[in-house]
């Protein structure tokens, strides 16, 4: 069984965690060394969701039997 530390974040709260870092960055009271170690794990975020909605898309276009040519937009 997983452990929460093993536990992947939802993309929701994955969002929130950002939407955190974000503000955090914003703030003209953050430390240069922290901002950049915020930037860092703020990026490592973007990845993630990145790649975690590319996997959601793709199983919905399995779901609806679309395929990548069908959404090309050839028409």
């Amino acid at each position: 069984m997983a452990s929460e530390k093993e536990k992947k974040p939802t993309i929701e709260e994955s969002f929130d965690e950002l939407d955190a870092i974000v503000a955090r960055l914003e703030d003209e009271k953050c430390p240069l060394e922290e901002s950049f170690a915020l930037y860092e794990k703020g990026m490592k975020l973007v990845k993630q969701l990145n790649e975690s909605i590319d996997k959601v898309e793709n199983r919905l276009k399995i779901i609806t039997g679309e395929s990548d040519e069908d959404s090309s937009g050839d028409e």
